[in-house]
């Protein structure tokens, strides 16, 4: 019975979840399975993948084929590479200790990577977050100035308006004055004041 390796889909519409499993060749896409070896999940940033690597090396060492996808998988996770280390203690170039330790260097290797791609995504986000603030905190000043002075101007029309109202109603109440006194009125009044 030829076994695959290979992704069997789960989820919703447009938000996809795959489970990494064995299955005969001739089943369906998602119908029976011989053993569910994992998860794979797309929609976060950076992909999640949780792998059984133990079981997935048992099932390559039976010869199983994993598809496309799959072999990029489990490649990742470091399945391919354990595989090929327990051949190469098969064939005696290396020793059971020597290919734990070489897995042990890959996969901290691989997990400082992918630690490292998280905290620059982290980085990222928190520094386009700083920038929309910072710009919102621009457009909320510009916006209190413009505020701040419209209130001014509206002060400053209200004083003008009133203070013409004043003037206006004094001019009313006030007695009208006598109109400019000519050099002949002054004249003749001067002689008035002396007889």
């Amino acid at each position: 019975m030829p076994v695959k390796i290979r992704l069997q889909r789960h989820g919703k519409k447009g938000k996809p979840f795959y489970w990494v499993v064995a299955a005969d060749v001739r089943s369906k896409r998602d119908g029976r399975m011989l053993e569910k070896l994992g998860t794979y999940n797309p929609n976060t940033n950076p992909a999640t993948i949780d792998l059984n690597i133990d079981a997935a090396v048992k099932w390559l060492q039976n010869g199983a084929q994993p598809t496309d996808t799959a072999k990029a998988l489990l490649s990742y996770k470091g399945a391919m590479l354990k595989n090929h280390l327990i051949g190469g203690v098969r064939k005696g170039a290396l020793t059971e200790e020597q290919a734990e330790a070489k897995f042990q260097a890959w996969v901290e290797e691989k997990d400082a990577k992918i630690e490292k791609k998280i905290s620059d995504l982290a980085k990222t986000k928190d520094e386009a977050k700083a920038k929309i603030l910072k710009t919102e905190k621009e457009i909320n000043e510009s916006r209190k100035t413009a505020v701040e002075a419209a209130e001014n101007e509206a002060i400053k029309a209200a004083a003008d308006a009133k203070a013409a109202k004043e003037a206006a109603a004094k001019a009313k109440d006030a007695p009208e004055e006598e109109a400019p006194q000519t050099i002949d009125d002054v004249v003749e009044q001067a002689k008035e004041e002396e007889k």
